[in-house]
């Protein structure tokens, strides 16, 4: 059972839940308190969210944050280490199993997770390594989808692999001994990233030696990261707040520009070749087409802002010329500042409507998501079992980011469970992806390559055609100038200063969109997808096919993540206005 994103447009607000199954009685009562402070936090910051409760729904912690999910009116998402049958073994006492079907019953979605690689059904229904795997890839595999996790935990070290305290450190660090490879996530251990929001319910166990670890005391509730300055905080640290409010208001958008969003989106497949797909393939096409359409509503305002702002500041420019060099006329002064307070008054809206990064923000989350599609439907994994393809995309760059992350794990969530295993995908991907020269990203690229050239040889043309004949008014004045009336001296120096004006105006309009990087931009992904589909052809099997289709996807990331970097700098202010009037 998979959950449709297109009946939830509600960007979800995912939380796990992992904990202790041997919790001590007395101190039920105020975990119940401390799982409920934590939810209803949640729901009353980010009421553009929808909140998600996900839990293995096993015995102890995991079943009574669900009964509190349901008590708050939470969603609840059953993730299931192995097939659900199979697991009902896992329960020893009669009253545990009951509240596990009955849980099940009530849960919005179940899933299950396949064996490991390597390993069968019939290996992990015993006790044993195969099934302690199993167990392991379930803490992975919450921590690396969930944006706030909820640990019930006595804060000891872990006593084997894949309990809560793997879960925790994993959610840190990336890494779970006994499980995960340590060279990769140690680059990561380095990395302040959005992926370590931890809430610590403080408890005690049921056995011998069962009270927390030195320095904790019983039911106290910190947020804890990774901030090697202040680990644990009282309050949501500020990263983690600015990441959510980031999501919060792409979730808002979504919701108030559901009309907009249906008439102009471009889905990645169409209805009929959704449903032959992989299962959750489709919601990564709904976050998708949502991402595309936004950021396509606000690339419109953020040009229109600066060809208004480049034509006022050209206006601003030909008010100083005439007043400097034809007539002292207060009225072009006035104009002049009239003029500035109308280019600053349009600057100031695009900015609090922050149109300008939501369109670069948006832009580049859709195409991380169109990356995780393909890769999803054409069961491309990463060579490290325990990363998903959201690991993958702007690690490095601003933390704040880290929100586009935040949406491709919503967005990934079935696929990244079950990843899909038939040819006849990989081959939708290399036709719908790649293309040919008229459709999918190599017509896209080599369509948009040629535009861009196109425009540049305007500016370029411009360039040539100012400096031409503002070097012909130069000599004419050096030869004839003084043989001139002052009244047509004043003239040719207001054309001579109108064009060069105008050239400047231009190149500045070219670099405000990044036109030259553009066309090598573009050309270059022309050249990956090209490249891509020449190798494709010469591919000897499946396994082979893949490999190139996540070389490819990783090169396209990484060029979207510097394409961000750029265009975030190409911003006019007013004091940019202001000079290039002047």
């Amino acid at each position: 059972m998979t959950d449709d994103a297109s009946s939830h447009p509600r960007l979800p607000l995912l939380v796990a839940v992992t904990g202790h199954r041997d919790m001590v009685a007395d101190e039920l009562a105020g975990i119940r308190a401390a799982v409920s402070r934590c939810l209803t936090e949640l729901i009353s910051r980010y009421p553009e969210r929808e909140l998600v409760v996900m839990t293995a729904l096993a015995a102890g912690a995991d079943q009574l944050a669900a009964d509190v999910a349901h008590e708050a009116g939470c969603r609840v998402f059953a993730v299931l280490p192995m097939n659900a049958e199979i697991y009902r073994t896992d329960f020893a006492a009669t009253d545990e199993l009951a509240a596990f079907d009955a849980h099940l019953k009530k849960a919005d979605t179940v899933i299950e997770l396949p064996p490991a690689p390597g390993a069968s059904e019939s290996e992990i229904a015993a006790a044993g390594p195969a099934r302690d795997t199993q167990y392991a890839r379930l803490g992975v595999y919450l921590a690396a989808h969930c944006h706030v996790l909820i640990a019930v935990w006595d804060g000891k070290p872990p006593q084997h692999v894949g309990g809560t305290g793997h879960v925790v450190q994993f959610h840190h660090d990336d890494v779970m001994p006994g499980h995960t490879g340590s060279v990769f996530a140690t680059r990561q251990m380095l990395i302040d990233d959005e992926s370590d929001l931890v809430f610590h319910i403080v408890c005690s166990r049921d056995r011998e030696d069962g009270k927390p670890a030195p320095g904790l005391q019983p039911l106290e509730t910190t947020w804890f990261t990774k901030d090697p300055a202040q680990p644990r905080n009282p309050q949501l640290p500020q990263q983690h707040l600015d990441i959510f409010a980031h999501s919060a208001t792409f979730s808002r958008d979504v919701a108030r520009e559901q009309d907009y969003i249906r008439r102009n989106a471009y889905p990645l497949a169409d209805a009929a070749a959704l449903a032959t797909l992989p299962p959750g393939a489709a919601n990564i096409d709904y976050w998708h087409r949502a991402a595309d359409a936004l950021a396509s509503l606000y690339q419109r305002k953020v040009i229109r802002t600066l060809k208004l702002t480049h034509a006022l500041a050209f206006l601003m420019g030909a008010c100083f010329i005439l007043y400097a060099d034809v007539q002292t006329e207060r009225l072009f002064m006035l104009g002049f500042l009239g003029l500035f307070g109308l280019a600053l008054a349009l600057g100031l809206t695009a900015k609090r409507g922050d149109w300008a990064r939501k369109y670069l923000d948006y832009r580049a989350l859709a195409e991380g998501l169109r990356v995780q599609f393909y890769w999803a439907v054409a069961g491309v994994r990463d060579e490290n079992d325990s990363r998903f393809t959201h690991d993958n995309f702007l690690r490095t760059q601003d933390p704040s980011l880290g929100w586009i992350r935040n949406v491709m794990r919503v967005a990934g969530l079935h696929v990244d469970a079950r990843p899909a295993a038939e040819i006849r995908h990989v081959d939708f991907v290399i036709r719908e992806w790649i293309g040919d020269a008229n459709s999918g990203q190599l017509g896209y690229f080599e369509k948009r390559a040629s535009e861009r050239t196109a425009r540049h040889r305007i500016t370029e043309r411009l360039e040539r055609l100012s400096l031409a004949i503002s070097a012909a008014m130069v000599g004419f004045f050096v030869i004839a100038g003084g043989w001139l009336p002052d009244a047509w001296t004043g003239v040719l120096l207001a054309v001579m200063g109108g064009l060069l004006l105008a050239y400047g105006i231009r190149e500045g309009y070219a670099y405000a969109i990044a036109e030259k990087e553009l066309i090598k931009q573009y050309t270059f992904m022309w050249k990956l997808f090209a490249s891509a589909g020449v190798r494709l052809k010469a591919a000897d099997d499946d396994e082979e096919k893949r490999q190139i289709l996540r070389a490819l996807g990783r090169a396209a990331l990484d060029e979207h993540s510097e394409w961000l970097v750029m265009q975030r700098s190409r911003t006019v202010e007013g004091s940019e206005v202001w000079r290039m009037s002047n």
